[in-house]
């Protein structure tokens, strides 16, 4: 079987953005280190920036296992940088919010960040920059069409189910 121009394409791309993910965690991890922190503990704190979240929330709106974000989530609950509270939503989902200690914490990321991406876009067109975002949120869109019960019929895919036992 082979790949269509276009099927090379996102190959290529892919590969380059797990390239880029690699760098970008080491850029997450160095600047993350002086505040005691890593890119995983950072992503949980950026996530509840604005709002308290549920663990699921954090783990839909970043991408990741519901599991390791609460792994991570009770390591900086622990550490007194996120606090658990009540959900009025869902009984047994808690909220996770920053503490005072959290916000310090992510404020110190942040401005090293700020620093960071100025820094790196100086090499860049904004222009350029904001096209490949947009790309990138389609092309995530896109796979996450095909993950879709809707997407069942998708190339490669038995549309067969095996019948339960009832016996």
């Amino acid at each position: 079987m082979t790949r269509t121009a276009a099927g090379e394409a996102l190959t290529d791309l892919v590969l380059e953005i797990f390239r880029l993910n690699g760098r970008l965690l080491g850029s997450g991890d160095a600047l993350t280190r002086p505040a005691g922190q890593s890119s995983a503990r950072w992503q949980v704190l950026g996530a509840l920036d604005t709002a308290p979240l549920t663990v699921a929330d954090i783990g839909r709106r970043m991408g990741l296992a519901r599991q390791s974000v609460q792994r991570t989530a009770d390591v900086l609950e622990r550490d007194g940088l996120i606090a658990y509270q009540p959900n009025p939503a869902h009984r047994r989902a808690k909220l996770a919010t920053l503490t005072s200690r959290g916000r310090a914490t992510l404020d110190a990321i942040t401005n090293r960040q700020v620093i960071w991406a100025n820094a790196i876009a100086r090499e860049l067109r904004e222009d350029d920059l904001r096209h490949a975002r947009r790309t990138l949120e389609r092309v995530r869109h896109a796979i996450a069409s095909t993950l879709r019960p809707s997407a069942q019929n998708m190339p490669g895919r038995s549309t067969t189910r095996k019948k339960r036992r009832t016996s």
